[in-house]
């Protein structure tokens, strides 16, 4: 696991794809497609604010340019670029009670996405088809958050998954069983 200095290091030196591969190492969201499909800067910065939260580093000062480019980056719709990053930015900037716009924005956002069905598009329109993958990404990173189970419809995606469970590959299989997990520690709402 990375360390605030390693994490530091390749930041500064815009080593995004190796940054990104060794904060997803030996973690649930580890897979090929997840690498493949969380390139650049905004994905690393937002893997790294969750890291650095996890180590209870968060106040560190390469967390500030990290979250700050996670809000510049934030589309007019609400998401950035596709459901998955914007799930992985989203749990980002919920590190440490986050609240505020830019996460009312993202969750709304994620929700306009979801699919009646319960699932998510791969790519960020609603009517192209769920793919297990994402759905189970997005639920891995956001499952145990009230304000994001208070506007997507998380129990049907969960359903959604379960009905699918003997056709879903091993990585969407390890994020769901990941998401059921954060699931049921889903805050009762006050």
């Amino acid at each position: 696991m990375m360390t605030v200095r390693q994490i530091e290091r390749l930041w500064e030196a815009k080593a995004y794809g190796r940054l990104m591969e060794q904060l997803l190492d030996a973690r649930p969201e580890s897979s090929p497609r997840a690498a493949a499909e969380l390139k650049g800067a905004v994905p690393a910065a937002a893997m790294a604010v969750i890291r650095l939260e996890e180590l209870g580093q968060d106040h560190a000062p390469v967390a500030r340019s990290l979250l700050n480019l996670i809000l510049a980056t934030q589309e007019s719709d609400g998401g950035w670029s596709d459901p998955m990053v914007t799930a992985l930015c989203l749990r980002a900037l919920l590190c440490g009670r986050g609240r505020g716009v830019a996460i009312e924005r993202g969750m709304a956002h994620l929700a306009e996405l979801q699919r009646d069905d319960g699932s998510w598009p791969a790519i960020p329109v609603r009517r192209a088809g769920g793919d297990a993958m994402t759905t189970a990404f997005i639920l891995q990173q956001l499952a145990d958050q009230p304000a994001f189970a208070a506007r997507a419809q998380v129990e049907m995606a969960m359903g959604w998954l379960g009905e699918r469970e003997a056709q879903l590959d091993g990585d969407a299989r390890r994020l769901w069983s990941a998401a059921r997990v954060k699931y049921q520690f889903l805050p009762l709402a006050a």
